[in-house]
């Protein structure tokens, strides 16, 4: 893990000796670490790396008690040595599949009368964190979402509090846990603008009901321990798409979806701001207000990521890749049957009705911004 005298954690829960092994079951972390597979920022002023990890195996945390370092939570490190230099842990034993892979953005912010360099970042524990980026205190963990599982965050040791009323058990059925696993947000990444000030999130409103049972270890076989049955959070919507100021803690404005929202945000400086529906849609919205100005209807569902390019004409393009997929989308990519309310781990059950909206399919639309208004 490459963790020397170096490595300062802010909270106590981060730091001693040996803790990837300690905090959990004899050996259990060689076949339950969590794996790497999000997203990295750097700050070239602080020449440090920053990225999530995982959530641990099996799904099922009767099998595993203690922490499970270093699991669902954010490292800092020295890009030319891996040197770790601090670690926070968003979900100490993670109960819930919530991940901390998720993305990082740096923006500094004007922070209870103090300019400091900040990290936002949405976890599925459906919490924004504000970080100090330099030594990994939690400013603030701002819901922005429906959540039961817990009841915020302790600033002072860094903790999640989780709802013990929420807690798996194996051989129980839990309900109405919220957000489910994917998280309020999965990988799909937000947008910052530095002109609104504003972060844009897309994201899901899911809760689930979830069985846990105890599982073995089979390379090549899944390793979870869990059946959870998804559906629509509070209001019928499965997917939202939220502004949030994080230096007021609110929200500035929210659209309602009809599937979660799993394609990524765009900001530009023209004060637009792009996403993509699981049901074809793709959408520009008035960064500032959330009015909608813009829609096209794709040939098939949107888990990609929207980008943008000036060509060589001068003009401003945006580019968004269509195509169903990913873990909600396989509904229709593997023409699941959704009569299994556990398939896709639970994401059949919440995805009923996206074969009659949407179909299969791969392709690129490129359009142009009008002329005089790219930025």
């Amino acid at each position: 893990m490459l963790i020397g005298p170096n490595f300062k954690p802010y909270y106590a829960m981060d730091r001693g000796t040996d803790l990837g092994v300690k905090s959990w079951p004899p050996n259990a972390w060689r076949i339950g670490g969590g794996t790497v597979w999000g997203f990295l920022s750097y700050d070239p002023e602080l020449d440090l790396l920053f990225y999530g990890t995982g959530n641990p195996g099996p799904w099922n945390p009767a099998q595993r008690p203690g922490d499970n370092k270093w699991t669902s939570g954010v490292f800092a490190r020295r890009p030319d040595t891996g040197e770790a230099v601090w670690f926070y842990q968003s979900s100490p034993h993670d109960l819930h599949d919530y991940d901390g892979i998720n993305e990082s953005i740096l923006v500094e912010l004007d922070w209870q009368g103090k300019r400091r360099k900040v990290m936002l970042r949405p976890e599925r524990n459906g919490y924004v964190y504000v970080m100090d980026r330099a030594s990994g205190q939690v400013l603030a963990a701002q819901p922005y979402v429906h959540i039961t599982t817990s009841h915020g965050v302790d600033l002072q040791t860094g903790r999640l509090r989780y709802n013990p009323d929420k807690d798996p058990r194996p051989g129980e059925t839990t309900r109405s846990v919220c957000p489910a696993s994917p998280g309020a947000k999965d990988w799909q990444p937000a947008a910052w603008s530095p002109r609104t000030r504003l972060l844009y999130l897309p994201h899901q409103n899911l809760c689930q009901d979830s069985v846990t049972y105890e599982t073995s270890y089979i390379a090549g076989t899944p390793f979870v321990g869990t059946d959870n049955r998804m559906y629509a959070g509070p209001g019928g919507h499965r997917g939202l798409f939220t502004a949030r100021d994080p230096v007021a803690g609110r929200k500035a404005w929210q659209v309602e979806e009809d599937f979660p929202v799993w394609s990524g945000a765009l900001a530009t400086a023209g004060d637009l701001v792009f996403y993509g529906t699981m049901d074809g849609v793709f959408k520009a919205l008035d960064a500032r207000t959330g009015k909608l100005l813009w829609q096209f209807k794709t040939a098939s569902g949107i888990v990609g990521q929207p980008v943008t390019r000036r060509g060589v004409d001068g003009r401003q393009y945006i580019a968004i890749l269509a195509g169903i997929g990913g873990w909600p989308g396989s509904v229709v990519s593997a023409d699941l049957d959704t009569r299994d309310s556990t398939a896709a781990a639970g994401f059949a059950n919440a995805m009923k009705g996206l074969k009659e909206a949407t179909r299969k399919g791969g392709q690129l639309y490129v359009f142009a911004l009008p002329a005089g208004e790219a930025r």
